[in-house]
């Protein structure tokens, strides 16, 4: 009898061992390295220089998204002038590294429902965004601007426009000071 029921449960087949479930991981992009415009993190307000429509400027840039990303939200106003209209426009722009490898893509979502893509490049104190199109840009005319930091707590921006089938012009320039310094764990300027 101890020899059937040794027979018995060892001819029996083994309890199934447990699949372990898969783990799927979806590799993450590595962090971009924006490093060589960490000195806009934080609060800048300013105005038009003389030359330019007179007008107020003020600009907030903030990393997020677990750092993927810079987030830029500006105000523009400007008053009117014989050839311009008078402007007010509100915009929200990310700041991602460049897919296809070197300098940044600026996507820039507008209160005036203009959506557009700047091709951004980064060379010494001079931020470049040129005009790369976008889902709704302003249809026939380019838009391009240039950051220059001029000091610690200061840089100047100049925005250029090109109508359509025209060489482009100096729309306006403003000057920014810093308004308050980056919140803590932001880069330093």
């Amino acid at each position: 009898m101890i020899l059937a029921l040794a027979y018995a449960l060892g001819g029996a087949p083994a309890p199934a061992k447990e699949k372990l479930p898969v783990q799927y991981q979806i590799p993450l992009p590595a962090l971009p390295d924006f490093s060589a415009v960490d000195w806009l993190v934080g609060e800048w307000a300013g105005k038009t220089v003389p030359n330019s429509p007179a007008g107020e400027v003020r600009l907030s840039v903030a990393l997020d998204l677990g750092k993927q990303f810079l987030i830029l939200r500006g105000e523009t106003s400007l008053a009117s002038t014989q050839t311009v209209p008078a402007t007010t426009e509100s915009w929200l722009g990310m700041l991602s590294a460049n897919p296809t490898g070197g300098g940044f893509t600026l996507r820039v979502f507008s209160s005036t429902g203009f959506m557009t893509r700047y091709r951004v490049t980064v060379e010494g104190a001079q931020i470049r965004l040129n005009p790369e199109g976008g889902d709704r840009p302003p249809p026939d005319w380019l838009f391009r601007k240039t950051l220059e930091r001029t000091g610690p707590g200061e840089f100047t921006e100049t925005v250029q426009a090109a109508p359509p089938a025209r060489s482009f012009f100096d729309y306006y320039a403003a000057k920014y000071t810093r308004a308050s310094p980056p919140q803590k764990g932001s880069p330093a300027p």
